[in-house]
């Protein structure tokens, strides 16, 4: 008799024995009830497993450099520094053209353009909106900077017109000594102190140094940026203690007295203060 059709997922729940004997003996030694649907579920299960595996190996190792066509560190690191000088190259081609653009313009006798600077905009119509009203806390802080600035080796201003009154400068006496070649506006514009040498030189006033450098003529110099457009200037140095963009107080040490320079004749300092472009009698400020 012919067996009856049964369907496919019938035949997966059928039952089978898998047997392990001993070949000589004949013993069992093990056996395995499974059925078609127990064996494609662990089939299953150990595939996804084998999958997660080799994507964990290729995501977090170094086997992913095996694979053909990926990049190694070598390669990636090139292109992230090709990406950087691209976009700097492309910065510097705008700029470029902005300036022939604006040149250009000038020559033409129109108005240039300028280069414009995206996203540091400022609105005007916010600005309008700020309050500058002093609090109580603001108060307190001017009345304490006030008390602290009252000895401060700084310039004071005329409260009428608001100009500083260079007569009323706490300058520092930048070193002791006898000063031997005077100020002359057209051939000396400067002050000669003579000192021991090795003497420290100390800065008049608070400011920024701007100059720190050597020349064959004055050889070290030394000159600080003050408020109030004054410039002092220091030559003859034998060491230099201060460099470019330093920020020093009134009373500093900046520099040795020495005597480097062509046109020295022996350790001495000299000393030139500069307003507004113009050279001005240090000894009408300073007792030496």
């Amino acid at each position: 008799m012919s067996k009856p059709n049964r369907s496919f997922f019938k035949k997966l729940k059928d039952k089978y024995r898998l047997i392990i004997y001993n070949d000589n003996t004949f013993e069992e030694l093990a056996h395995l009830r499974l059925s078609a649907f127990n064996l494609a579920w662990v089939g299953g299960l150990l595939s996804v497993l084998l999958i997660s595996i080799v994507l964990f190996l290729v995501a977090y190792t170094d086997i992913r450099e095996l694979i053909p066509g990926y990049p190694d560190p070598n390669m990636r690191r090139s292109i992230v520094e090709n990406a950087i000088r691209l976009d700097s190259l492309q910065r510097e081609i705008e700029l470029r053209d902005r300036y022939m653009h604006d040149l250009a313009a000038v020559i033409k006798g129109e108005q240039p353009q300028g280069i414009e600077t995206t996203g540091n905009a400022i609105d005007s119509a916010k600005l309008k909106n700020i309050n500058f009203s002093h609090s109580k806390n603001d108060s307190l802080f001017r009345k304490q900077i006030e008390e602290e600035e009252q000895f401060n080796l700084a310039a004071k201003r005329d409260a009428k017109n608001n100009k500083t009154d260079f007569a009323r400068f706490y300058f520092f006496k930048p070193v002791n000594g006898l000063v031997t070649n005077k100020f002359n506006a057209k051939s000396h514009p400067g002050t000669d102190i003579v000192t021991a040498e090795n003497t420290v030189i100390k800065s008049v006033l608070d400011g920024t140094v701007i100059l720190s450098t050597w020349t064959l003529e004055t050889g070290y110099v030394i000159q600080i940026q003050h408020q109030s457009n004054l410039i002092s200037v220091y030559k003859h140095c034998a060491v230099l203690l201060k460099t470019q963009g330093s920020h020093v107080d009134a009373g500093d040490a900046i520099a040795i007295v020495g005597n480097s320079g062509e046109l020295s004749t022996g350790p001495h300092l000299h000393l030139e203060l500069w307003r507004d472009g113009q050279p001005i009698n240090a000894e009408d400020y300073i007792v030496f």
